[in-house]
């Protein structure tokens, strides 16, 4: 069988979510460079796999999706064996799987449009010549400090978001998280000890650990 295939680089943060859910499996995949300075992300082509121009793009025999979340819904479906703990969706359980869906949502609509807000300034800003907005970073630490607040209460409750077992609601905070954690106002966090505890929970995963190298352009 041919190895799926995932258009764009682990840099990118929506490409590593699904990266890591490819390692949680131990699913064979290939990962196919995008070129943005020569702009193919906008060509015809890669426009047929995402026809926002973004990545990630993912290909699987005849199937081609795009959305992170979506296409690592379906290799967690696709890849999952029965009683071998990589059912991050908690499939075959109504209230846990609506669990992992709630924080999920939360981590996309709460949390990362912070963390989001405040890459974009420290980092990506400064790479084009930019002058970051301190006001606009400190009202998202701000908005990012009340979302942890919620976390701290949540994990006082279950060792994780969606219950006593990692899912892909923790999974899915991975990828701006590593890079965040890399800023000056990740001290952020120090306020938080069972946010603290679960983030370093999460970044002593394998899957997770070698898709941190990756991202940092390390061999995994």
């Amino acid at each position: 069988m041919s190895p799926v295939k995932v258009f764009g680089s682990a840099a990118f943060t929506n490409v590593a979510r699904v990266l890591v859910c490819l390692e949680e499996v131990g699913a064979e995949y290939e990962v196919v460079e995008v070129d943005f300075h020569d702009m193919e992300h906008k060509g015809p082509e890669h426009l047929a796999r995402n026809p926002f121009g973004q990545v990630p793009a993912f290909q699987d025999g005849d199937l081609m999706l795009f959305q992170s979340r979506a296409i690592s819904r379906y290799v967690l479906r696709k890849y999952r064996t029965p009683d071998d703990g990589t059912n991050l969706l908690r499939d075959g359980d109504l209230q846990g799987s609506a669990l992992v869906d709630a924080w999920l949502d939360v981590e996309a609509l709460q949390y990362e449009p912070a963390v989001h807000a405040v890459f974009v300034q420290h980092r990506v800003v400064p790479a084009l010549g930019g002058t970051p907005d301190e006001k606009a970073i400190g009202e998202n630490v701000e908005k990012l400090r009340k979302v942890l607040e919620v976390y701290e209460a949540r994990l006082g409750e279950r060792r994780y978001l969606a219950g006593d077992a990692v899912s892909l609601a923790d999974l899915s905070h991975f990828p701006y998280t590593h890079y965040f954690m890399g800023m000056p106002y990740a001290a952020v966090f120090d306020a938080f000890p069972r946010v603290r505890a679960w983030w370093q929970d999460l970044v002593a995963r394998p899957a997770v650990r070698k898709v941190a190298a990756m991202m940092d352009g390390r061999s995994g």
